[in-house]
């Protein structure tokens, strides 16, 4: 099914039309080439179609920065097939006619460098994408960086964690434009059984620096930590559960993973 143009989301739409029905959004995973290229598009439309509020495409990269065992596992798996970025950006323009969700890429800001940064903004935005996670892009040196993800026409997207300064966790929410990601405890990603105590007010005060979604990240897998989300932030990121339900549906060929992520994300929301 194609979606026309005017009907696809920004993710300044979908985050509004979550606080107008005081709803936490979904923000899905998935790792672009894993287990194969092929894979992408029907997980992305499965996504969609479990009312994902955003969908993040990691971009595999060979030295994880904050990526815990699972991601890197898949990250190896698509680096070894000789993935190349035009192939990403291929598949993400293929199928992007039929996914309304805003499409947000995770990427290191080297794999940006040595593309050229001018150049990954401009394909990105004709392959579809919406925002930009630079995971490894702190300010001040951010700055610069931003104002031209901007101007290419794609939301900035920084990451926030618990041991962030007050001026720091400002001036983040300042270079924000999409949401706001924030770390819900230190290290790498990966599930956890318990959200840290600190979180509701490490969320709240950041929702007193600016008027940004707030969406919680790192650990999070269970439907009881998505509702306890649902209470103080405005999105809740799955990365490595995902990921997970991907590898051990993998024999089913990418219809029988799409579908094995989508029940899972329809789970999480239900």
């Amino acid at each position: 099914m194609t979606v026309s143009a005017e009907k696809r989301k920004t993710l300044a739409d979908s985050f509004a039309a979550l606080r107008a029905h005081k709803r936490i959004g979904l923000v899905p995973f998935i790792p672009a080439g894993y287990p194969d290229l092929e894979t992408l598009g029907p997980g992305l439309r499965a996504l969609d179609a479990a009312g994902a509020a955003a969908i993040e495409i990691g971009f595999p990269f060979s030295d994880p920065i904050a990526d815990g065992p699972t991601v890197q596992e898949a990250f190896g798996v698509a680096l070894a097939r000789k993935l190349k970025m035009a192939d990403v950006f291929r598949a993400v323009a293929d199928v992007r006619p039929s996914v309304a969700a805003p499409l947000v890429s995770m990427v290191s800001y080297s794999i940006v460098y040595r593309y050229g940064q001018d150049r990954f903004f401009a394909d990105a935005k004709a392959a579809g994408f919406n925002g930009l996670i630079l995971p490894d892009l702190p300010p001040p040196e951010a700055e610069g960086v931003c104002d031209r993800v901007r101007s290419a026409g794609l939301d900035t997207i920084l990451m926030v964690a618990s041991t962030t300064t007050p001026a720091r966790r400002k001036e983040i929410v300042r270079l924000s434009s999409g949401f706001v990601y924030y770390l819900s405890v230190s290290g790498i990603t990966g599930e956890r059984d318990q959200l840290p105590p600190n979180l509701p007010a490490n969320v709240a005060q950041l929702k007193q620096l600016g008027d940004r979604p707030i969406c919680v990240g790192f650990g999070i897998h269970k439907p009881e930590q998505v509702r306890q989300l649902s209470a103080v932030a405005d999105g809740a990121i799955i990365g490595s559960a995902i990921v997970r339900r991907m590898r051990q549906h993998a024999s089913e060929g990418p219809q029988g993973i799409a579908k094995a992520v989508g029940d899972y994300c329809q789970s999480l929301l239900a």
